[in-house]
């Protein structure tokens, strides 16, 4: 088998305390794995709270995935451990959402098509049909779901049935639309939004005519983690770009759409790479 088919990756956060990581070492070598990379937060040497990210590789691993898991949950009871385990082998089937603006969805599948991005890219969402030609000569399922005030629940019930058991993850690529509740319960801590602004800054619409109007010094743009609290999921990458007096607001937008494209990519990556932990309404990110 190759690398990637014997390449597994834990997860792992729990109370700080002695010995964490000497355990999870002798748990996976006691297996006859080897550890290929590996890396740990404590938020506080003594009280604090631990986190960790290991990648190892073991011989016929997909044959022995369950045990490994049961063997691990005794461990991981021992010191209050809540963890996932994910086969490297098996990419995220994801799902893009967007509306009329095309440049971050148009990263990502540029990313995709050069095997940067780490996922099965199952489908395409839009309450628009302007990214049809791009998506479709890719050969990649896209599919009409208008929106109004009217029909919105059940755009969102059509949206869920075309996904359903087929989805991982949703990337929210300008899509402009508020989803409901009831949408979010499907997929926790699974919808990446990217949001034109450098939160908690200019939340809400025309962030760039408000900051030019503003007289920023800085654009940027922030990828975070959908939740009920409008703009307010756990952060998950944030970048800027300085501008000046001389940029209008039109020139910032340009300016934060080349932001919103790295942040996002970036965002999404490290998703799809099992390096996001959430903490509360914060991440531990093991770029």
């Amino acid at each position: 088998m190759t690398s990637r088919e014997n390449r597994g990756r834990l997860l792992i956060s729990c109370p700080d305390r002695i010995g964490i990581v000497g355990a999870i070492g002798q748990f996976l070598a006691s297996c006859g794995a080897n550890i290929a990379e590996s890396a740990q937060h404590s938020t506080a040497p003594w009280g604090g709270d631990f986190f960790m990210r290991v990648e190892f590789e073991l011989e016929d691993l997909p044959n022995r995935e369950e045990a490994l898991c049961r063997d691990f949950a005794k461990l991981a009871e021992e010191y209050q451990m809540r963890w996932r385990y994910h086969p490297a082998r098996k990419k995220k089937r994801m799902a893009i959402f967007v509306s009329r603006e095309l440049h971050c969805l148009q990263e990502l599948l540029w990313e995709w098509q050069d095997g940067l991005l780490d996922a099965d890219l199952k489908m395409v969402i839009s309450n628009h049909e302007d990214a049809r030609p791009l998506v479709e000569s890719l050969g990649i399922p896209y599919y009409y779901i208008p929106v109004t005030p009217e029909n919105k629940p059940e755009a969102e019930a059509q949206a869920l049935a075309l996904m359903d058991g087929q989805i991982d993850v949703i990337v929210l690529a300008r899509y402009m639309q508020i989803l409901s509740p009831s949408f979010l319960e499907h997929y926790p801590q699974r919808i990446i939004n990217i949001h034109h602004s450098f939160l908690p800054a200019f939340i809400g619409r025309n962030p760039y005519q408000r900051a030019y109007q503003r007289g920023v010094k800085l654009i940027g743009a922030t990828a975070h983690y959908v939740t009920e609290e409008l703009d307010e999921g756990p952060i998950i990458e944030q970048d800027v770009m300085r501008v000046d007096h001389r940029f209008t607001a039109l020139d910032l937008r340009i300016a934060g759409r080349q932001v919103e494209r790295a942040v996002l990519s970036r965002a999404v990556k490290w998703h799809l790479e099992d390096k996001v932990i959430v903490h509360g309404n914060k991440t531990i990110v093991f770029a």
